[in-house]
C-alpha cells in the first residue's frame, strides 16, 4: 500500500500508546525529520514519561516545528494527537507555513496496545489511559478531514502497517528540475500580434494548422535551441483577440514549449465559463464575446486548461520563481489559499488611491529571498530589476510593450503596441522620472542590517565556485572604516585582493625568487604564465564613465563626476578633488582614442591600476617609517664607525666587531636607496604616471573570463596614445615546458630588481584558474627583488642568521586570504553588472574589507 505525501508537509502521527507510531515513524522517516514529545519531554526534564511538564515539552516541539518548516523541511510529529483541542495548534502551525497537513492514523485493535504496554517498562499507566485515548481516536478519524487535513491514512492492521510504503510527492509548484533556457513572457491581455511578433523576434516559428469539422484549428510552435516559454498569466480581458493568445498559449504548452501561471483574469474568466456570478468588466465582456466565436469544445478546454494551473512555479533548481503579481520568500514553493491569493492578486493595503484603485503593498521593496522572482499584474514603463524581482508587465494592452525576459541570460526583448487597445485607468507609473533606475532609488538609504553579522557569501557563478565566510567583528571593523573615510558609497563595487608571495626560497641570499613561483603553477598543471612589472607606487580603483549621464544611469551617482579613483581599502586617493577630476578627464579622453568605448560597446569601465609614484600616497610612510630609520641608522652607525676606529688605532681586536659595522653601515646605506626610485616630487597631474594591469568590467560583462594577455594588450593602447601619464605594464609570457624561456626569465627579473625595480607578478594565463577538477589556485603570485624586500623587512634581513629565521615564515593564511579576496573581488563586479541590489554588491566590497582586518604578517 502507497501512501502520498507532498514532499513538503506537517506529517501527524495520530494512534494511541502502543500503537507503533514511532516504530512506524523511525522505519519510513529520516531520524532528524520526526519530533518526539517523548524526545521533548527528556530534553527539558530528562524523563521522557513526565507529564508534569507536558506544556513547556509541546512548546519545544512546536518550536522545532517552526524552524524545520520555515526551512521548507518535512515535518513528522511523534505524538498521539488523538485530541481535537491539540490537533488545533497542528493545523494552525501549518498553516502559518503554508504546507499541507498530512495524518496517518494507526488505529490498532485496543487489546495489541495494552499488550505492547504491558511490555514497555517506562510505560506503567493504567489501563484506562489506553481506553480514553481509544474513545478520542474513535472520534477523531471522523473528523480529520474536516479540521483542515489534506489526507488522512488509516492502518488498521500490524499487517497493513507491515506492507506500506511512503511515496513523496513533489509539490505542484516544485518545478526545480526545469532548468530552462526560459523565455518569460509579461501581461498579454489578449494582444495577439504583438505576441506572434515578440515569439518571432525571441526565434520561435508559428504556424497555424486549419481545422476541419472533426478538429480545432492547432498553432503549430518551433522554439530555438530547446528554449521554452513561461507565460506570466493574464493572457486574456482588455485586448483584441484573447481567444487566438488563449488557442496560441494552450498548444505550447500542449506540445511541452512553453509553461503557464494564471493570472487573476484567468481565475475570473474560468468562474464565468462554468457558470459562477462574475462581473463583465475590465474586459471580461469583450473576452466573452470573442469566445462566442469558437465551439464549446474549445470553451470546456478553456476551463480544464486554466483549472489546471499552478499558482506559480519555482524553477532552475529553485534560482528562478514566476507567479503573476510575485511571491514572497516565505511563500515560494509552499501551498495555501493565502499563497495562490498572493501569486494572483498579490497584496493589498485595504487603501484605494485617487483612481479608486487598490493600494498594493510593495513587497518587492522587503524581498530578500536568493531565488529571483519575475511577475506581471501591475504594468510599469520599464522592467527593472528590483531585489532580485522584475515586474515585466509593460502595459501592451494599454499602447506601452509586450515585453519577455530571457533566462539566464537576463536580457530583455520588447515588442511595442500596434495601438491602444484599452484606455488605462491610471497612467502607467514612470520609474525613471528621477533619472535613476528603481533599485538605484531604492539604495538610495542603505541598511546596515544587510552587511552585518556572520555571513557566507556565495558566489553567483559557476567558474568560481567558493564560499568565504564573514565573521562578524571583522564586518564591523570594515563597516567602521568605510562609513568614516570612504568614498561615496555607491562608486564601490569592488575592492581589489592582497596577493600572495611567492613559496620561500632556498637559494643563497634570496628569501623570494622567481624558480619558486613557476614551479608552483606547473605543480597546479598550468601550461602558460604571464610575467608583468610589479610597479612600486599605491593600488588604485579607477571607474570611468563615457559622460556625468552614464555615471548617473549606471551607478546612481548624481555629483556630475564621471568616475572615481580610490585606495584599495575605499578612501578617496587624491586630497585635491581637481587632480581626480582632471585625471579621468584624461583617462577618458585616452580611451576615446584608443576606440575602446566602441570597441567593447560600453560606456564604462572598471580598472585595476597601480598609481606612482609611492610618494604620492605613502609619504607620511616614507618620512616616519622608513626615513626616520634610515636617518637614525646612518647616524648612529656612523658614530660606532668612529668609535671603533679610534679602538683599533689604540690596537683593541675589535677587527670582527668593526667588519660587522661597517656591513651594518652598508645595508642602511642600501636600505636608504631602496625606496629613492619610488619616490618624486609631485605638483600636478603630470608628475604622476597610471599603470592599468586589468580591465575588471564594462557593460555585459566580468572580463574574468578573458585572458592576462588580452588585458595586457587592451591596456597598451592606452599608454600607446600618448598621454604622459598613462604608461604600460612591461609583461612576459612564459611557456612552462620551455627551460630556456624560463632562464631567460629569471635574467629579466634579476636585472630589473638589480635596477632598483620592485620585481614581478606571475599569473596564469587565465584570469581564474583551477586544479583540473579540483579547488582554484593563486590568481597571482608576487615575486619581490632583494631591494626591495631590504625596505619592507629591514636594513639587516639578508644577513645569513636572519635570513634563516625569515625562512620560515609561515604563507598559509596569506595565501588563503588572497584567494578569498580575489573571489569576492570578481563576485561583487559580477553582482554589479547583473544589476543586483548594492547591498548585494557591498556584501563583497566590504567582505574584502573585513578580511584585510584580520592579523596578518603586512611585509607578506
Amino acid at each position: 500500500m502507497k501512501l502520498h505525501i507532498p514532499q513538503l508537509s506537517l506529517v501527524a502521527m495520530v494512534g494511541t500508546s502502543g500503537s507503533g507510531k514511532s516504530t512506524f515513524a523511525r522505519t519510513h522517516f529520516l531520524e532528524t525529520e520526526i519530533v518526539s514529545s517523548d524526545r521533548c519531554r527528556a530534553l527539558v526534564c530528562d524523563d521522557e514519561t513526565n507529564q508534569e511538564i507536558s506544556a513547556d515539552a509541546f512548546d519545544l516541539l512546536y518550536y522545532t516545528v517552526s524552524k524545520r518548516l520555515s526551512l521548507g523541511k518535512l515535518t513528522v510529529i511523534d505524538a498521539t494527537n488523538v485530541q481535537q483541542e491539540g490537533r488545533k495548534r497542528l493545523i494552525r502551525t501549518a498553516r502559518e507555513h503554508h504546507v499541507l497537513p498530512v495524518a496517518i492514523v494507526l488505529d490498532m485493535p485496543r487489546d495489541l496496545c495494552y499488550a505492547r504496554n504491558e511490555n514497555r517498562p517506562n510505560r506503567d499507566f493504567g489501563p484506562h489511559v489506553i481506553r480514553n485515548q481509544y474513545s478520542d481516536l474513535r472520534r477523531s478519524i471522523k473528523r480529520l478531514k474536516s479540521e483542515g487535513f489534506r489526507q488522512v491514512y488509516v492502518l488498521r492492521t500490524p499487517e497493513d502497517v507491515e506492507n506500506v510504503a511512503i511515496v513523496r510527492d513533489r509539490m505542484w509548484t516544485d518545478y526545480r528540475h526545469e532548468a530552462g533556457p526560459f523565455d518569460l513572457i509579461g501581461d498579454v491581455h489578449g494582444c495577439f500580434d504583438e505576441l506572434v511578433a515578440l515569439l518571432g523576434k525571441l526565434g520561435y516559428a508559428v504556424d497555424l494548422e486549419p481545422g476541419d469539422a472533426d478538429h480545432e484549428p492547432r498553432y503549430r510552435v518551433s522554439p530555438p535551441e530547446s528554449r521554452r516559454v513561461v507565460f506570466l498569466g493574464d493572457l486574456v480581458d482588455r485586448g483584441p483577440a484573447s481567444h487566438k493568445v488563449l488557442r496560441l498559449a494552450m498548444d505550447m504548452v500542449d506540445q511541452g514549449v512553453a509553461f503557464c501561471v494564471p493570472g487573476n483574469h484567468e481565475a475570473k474568466l474560468s468562474r464565468k465559463l462554468r457558470g459562477a456570478n462574475a462581473k463583465m468588466s475590465h474586459g471580461l465582456a469583450a473576452t466573452m464575446e470573442q469566445l462566442e466565436t469558437e465551439s464549446d469544445a474549445f470553451r470546456e478546454r478553456v476551463v480544464r486548461f486554466i483549472d489546471g494551473l499552478v499558482s506559480h512555479m519555482v524553477l532552475d533548481g529553485g534560482r528562478l520563481v514566476v507567479a503573476h503579481a510575485g511571491m514572497k520568500e516565505a511563500y515560494a514553493g509552499r501551498a495555501s489559499g493565502v499563497v495562490r491569493s498572493f501569486a494572483l492578486f498579490g497584496e493589498t493595503t485595504g487603501e484605494t488611491d485617487e483612481y479608486g484603485l487598490p493600494v498594493r503593498y510593495d513587497w518587492a521593496r522587503d524581498y530578500r529571498g536568493k531565488a529571483s522572482v519575475v511577475y506581471g499584474h501591475t504594468p510599469v514603463r520599464y522592467a527593472e530589476w528590483l531585489n532580485r524581482t522584475i515586474c515585466i508587465d509593460t502595459g501592451c494592452v494599454f499602447g506601452g510593450k509586450l515585453t519577455a525576459l530571457r533566462w539566464p541570460e537576463r536580457d530583455l526583448v520588447e515588442v511595442p503596441a500596434k495601438e491602444v487597445y484599452y484606455e488605462p485607468v491610471k497612467p502607467l507609473d514612470d520609474q525613471r522620472e528621477t533619472g535613476l533606475s528603481v533599485q538605484q532609488q531604492e539604495d538610495r538609504l542603505l541598511n546596515i542590517e544587510d552587511v552585518l553579522g556572520k555571513r557566507l557569501v556565495s558566489s553567483v557563478t559557476s567558474e568560481l565556485g567558493y564560499n568565504v565566510m564573514i565573521r562578524e567583528e571583522h564586518a564591523m571593523a570594515a563597516m567602521e572604516t568605510l562609513s568614516r573615510f570612504a568614498v561615496d558609497p555607491r562608486w564601490l563595487i569592488y575592492l581589489p585582493p592582497t596577493m600572495a608571495p611567492s613559496e620561500t626560497s632556498k637559494q643563497p641570499g634570496y628569501l623570494e625568487h622567481p624558480a619558486e613561483a613557476l614551479a608552483y603553477y606547473r605543480k597546479c598543471e598550468v601550461p602558460q604564465v604571464v610575467c608583468e612589472e610589479k610597479h612600486m607606487g599605491s593600488r588604485a580603483v579607477v571607474h570611468i564613465c563615457r559622460d556625468a549621464e552614464t555615471a548617473r544611469r549606471r551607478f546612481g551617482v548624481e555629483s556630475g563626476a564621471i568616475g572615481v579613483c580610490y585606495t584599495r581599502t575605499g578612501r578617496s586617493f587624491f586630497a585635491r578633488p581637481e587632480m581626480e577630476t582632471e585625471l579621468l578627464e584624461r583617462l577618458g579622453a585616452a580611451m576615446t582614442r584608443a576606440d575602446l568605448w566602441s570597441s567593447l560597446n560600453s560606456d564604462w569601465f572598471s580598472l585595476d591600476c597601480e598609481l606612482m609614484p609611492w610618494s604620492a600616497k605613502g609619504l607620511d610612510l616614507l618620512k616616519n617609517q622608513y626615513g626616520s630609520v634610515a636617518c637614525a641608522a646612518n647616524v648612529s652607525l656612523a658614530k660606532g664607525a668612529e668609535a671603533l676606529k679610534c679602538a683599533l688605532d689604540r690596537g683593541v681586536a675589535a677587527e670582527a666587531l668593526a667588519a660587522a659595522w661597517s656591513r651594518r653601515a652598508e645595508n642602511a646605506q642600501r636600505f636608504h636607496d631602496a625606496y629613492q626610485p619610488y619616490c618624486w616630487r609631485v605638483d600636478n597631474l603630470d608628475d604622476l604616471r597610471l599603470a592599468p594591469f586589468h580591465l575588471l568590467a564594462s557593460e555585459g560583462g566580468v572580463h574574468a573570463d578573458k585572458s592576462h594577455e588580452w588585458h595586457m594588450r587592451t591596456l597598451a593602447r592606452l599608454a600607446e596614445t600618448g598621454d604622459p601619464i598613462l604608461t604600460r605594464t612591461r609583461h612576459r609570457i612564459v611557456d612552462l615546458e620551455d627551460a630556456e624561456a624560463e632562464a631567460d626569465l629569471i635574467r629579466w627579473w634579476t636585472e630589473l630588481t638589480e635596477a632598483g625595480g620592485e620585481g614581478m607578478v606571475v599569473k596564469p594565463m587565465s584570469f581564474v584558474s583551477r586544479r583540473p577538477g579540483q579547488h582554484l589556485i593563486q590568481p597571482a603570485v608576487k615575486c619581490r627583488g632583494r631591494a626591495y624586500l631590504r625596505i619592507i623587512y629591514g636594513p639587516d634581513y639578508d644577513l645569513p642568521e636572519n635570513l634563516a629565521r625569515l625562512r620560515q615564515r609561515r604563507l598559509h593564511h596569506k595565501q588563503r586570504t588572497a584567494l578569498r579576496e580575489f573571489v569576492l573581488g570578481i563576485e561583487g563586479l559580477t553582482r554589479f553588472v547583473r544589476r543586483e541590489p548594492l547591498r548585494r554588491v557591498h556584501e563583497c566590497s566590504l567582505g574584502v574589507l573585513a578580511l584585510e582586518s584580520q592579523p596578518v604578517d603586512p611585509r607578506l
